[in-house]
C-alpha cells in the first residue's frame, strides 16, 4: 500500500558509506531526535 501525505514513514535500514567507513542507517535511530529527509536517486552510481 503506498504512503499518503502525512503518513508516518515505515521503519527501515539502509547501507551507507561515510568516507571509508561502511555503516547502516536506521530510521529508528532518528525517531524523536531530529528530522530525517529521504531522497531517492534512481540509477545513481550506475554505469551508463
Amino acid at each position: 500500500m503506498p504512503l499518503r501525505l502525512g503518513d508516518p514513514a515505515p521503519e527501515f535500514e539502509l547501507p551507507a558509506i561515510a568516507g571509508e567507513t561502511q555503516l547502516t542507517i536506521r530510521s529508528r535511530d532518528y525517531l524523536g531526535k531530529q528530522n530525517l529527509v529521504i531522497t531517492f536517486h534512481p540509477l545513481d552510481w550506475t554505469p551508463t
